[in-house]
């Protein structure tokens, strides 16, 4: 082979043969045409793609047909891949003529390539054609009772507008139990607030319905009061004062007190107190004490008063010759007062200064009572009657008499 390519007559004789070879394929009167040769093929699977759904929106509701479905091309490649990257393709369905009820409909593809075979999953569906309503429906405001301040309570709360409009299929409206405005509050609510919330549409089970609201939020206003209430203050004496110390007075700064609970238990609070241990006091002092109040009240204010209490400082006198007088003798009786044989008694009078100086016999009444009691001898209780701001021990607590007939 290397000596004919070597010889010059073999290499003319070759390139004559290509020559007549070409010409011939030129020039035989017959157009050349293209041959296809068939591509690569490719199948690919897009997710997600979103369904348009075709119907009477104005009176009609439609159900059952999912937001989107996967679909599966089968082509040539090029096809395949441009078809996958623009996805300038529909995928529908097509319910114009669709009549009220439950029925199977198919998914349909469009403004796909020719030359792309497509698979829909799923290929068809089942779907709900409703008869589409609007009713008006009054919104409740709600709200967590926990979000209210302690010792603050929360009033009826105020919806604006109060009534909205729902539009939906028949079956989803007359599913509706609650239509309600939320509203959420991160710190304690202690005054009202005003605030936009979304209507939730809810059926009795708490589910949320597939419904339109128009408007979608409202204004929901909740009144937030204080739970406060004005009480007397009431001086409340604890123990029993010194030997020889009369507590003469005992004031506060201020009578009143503010006091802050739940509403329910402010309606039976009536007072709160300061307690006054009146066993330690020997002198005129002021103190510093603390309101007490009763349980289920939160907050009181103030929360101490200053406390002034005046003593007197007790002396002592001796009041004698006081007469022992008898009551309640029946007129047909006549008594003797055997003991004491002089029949007055004497008081050891214990109070302040200021009043002693002034007491005379005249100031007391001493008595025996025979109302009831029959002839012979009886001993009986003394009574002694005086003024309020002393006190008094007599040296005489009984009294021994006898009862006989009056003469008559």
């Amino acid at each position: 082979m290397d000596k004919w390519m070597d010889n010059p007559w073999f290499i003319k004789s070759l390139a004559l043969v290509l020559a007549v070879l070409l010409y011939f394929s030129v020039h035989t009167g017959k157009k050349i045409t293209d041959v296809n040769v068939p591509g690569e093929q490719s199948t690919a699977t897009i997710s997600d793609i979103h369904v348009n759904v075709y119907y009477d929106t104005d009176n009609l509701v439609v159900s059952g047909i999912p937001n989107t479905i996967d679909i599966t091309l089968k082509g040539p490649i090029t096809h395949v891949q441009s078809a996958k990257a623009s996805q300038n393709f529909e995928v529908y369905v097509d319910l114009t003529n669709a009549k009220i009820g439950k029925q199977k409909v198919k998914l349909k593809v469009r403004n796909l390539s020719d030359k792309l075979k497509a698979t829909l999953n799923p290929a068809s569906v089942t779907v709900t054609v409703q008869e589409k309503i609007t009713k008006e429906f009054k919104v409740e405001a709600e709200f967590n009772s926990n979000q209210i301040e302690e010792g603050y309570s929360a009033g009826q709360p105020v919806v604006e507008p109060n009534k909205v409009k729902i539009t939906g299929a028949k079956s989803d409206i007359d599913r509706i139990s609650y239509v309600k405005a939320t509203i959420e509050e991160k710190n304690k609510l202690k005054e009202s607030v005003t605030k936009e919330a979304r209507v939730q549409v809810l059926d009795k089970d708490l589910n949320k319905l597939n419904v339109e609201v128009k408007p979608e939020t409202v204004k929901v206003t909740i009144p937030i009061k204080s739970n406060t209430k004005t009480v007397p203050i009431n001086i409340v004496k604890k123990g029993i004062a010194p030997e020889g110390i009369t507590i003469q007075s005992i004031e506060l700064d201020t009578n009143e007190a503010i006091i802050m609970g739940q509403e329910e238990v402010l309606k039976t609070a009536e007072n709160v107190r300061v307690e006054v241990d009146i066993s330690k006091i020997t002198e005129n002092t002021t103190l510093t004490l603390p309101i007490i109040v009763s349980n289920g009240i939160t907050k009181v204010t103030p929360q101490t008063v200053k406390v002034t209490v005046v003593v007197n400082k007790q002396d002592e006198k001796t009041i004698s010759g006081i007469p022992l007088k008898i009551q309640g003798l029946s007129d047909n009786y006549q008594a003797e007062i055997n003991d004491p044989a002089n029949q007055v008694i004497n008081l050891l009078i214990n109070g302040p200064s200021g009043a002693l100086n002034t007491l005379k016999p005249d100031d007391f009444s001493a008595y025996i009572d025979l109302s009831s009691l029959a002839e012979g001898n009886h001993e009986v209780n003394i009574h002694v009657e005086g003024p309020l701001n002393v006190k008094w021990k007599s040296d005489k607590s009984k009294a021994k008499i006898t009862i006989s007939k009056a003469n008559v």
